[in-house]
């Protein structure tokens, strides 16, 4: 079974770019969307489980330079 995510981003800014392309490089990151309003980005992620999903974001989206915050939504089919 997979783990999969949507994870809300707000970054810094003046950090956009740079976080942007550092997000897109993390294994696990499926698609991003830029959006509007109190979330700048929604990134979907892909884990073999959800141990290994929590890992890519505390691990490593969280650590990316411009991320100033995060909010984890873990998804299940309907």
């Amino acid at each position: 079974m997979i783990a999969t995510g949507l994870v809300l981003v707000r970054l810094k800014a003046g950090k956009e770019k740079d976080a942007l392309k550092k997000l897109k490089e993390i294994d696990g990151v499926s698609h991003m969307s830029a959006v509007f309003g109190r979330w700048d980005l929604v990134v979907d992620v892909e884990a073999v489980d959800l141990p290994t999903l929590t890992k890519v974001v505390v691990s490593s989206i969280r650590c990316v330079p411009g991320v100033f915050s995060t909010e984890t939504l873990i998804t299940t089919a309907i």
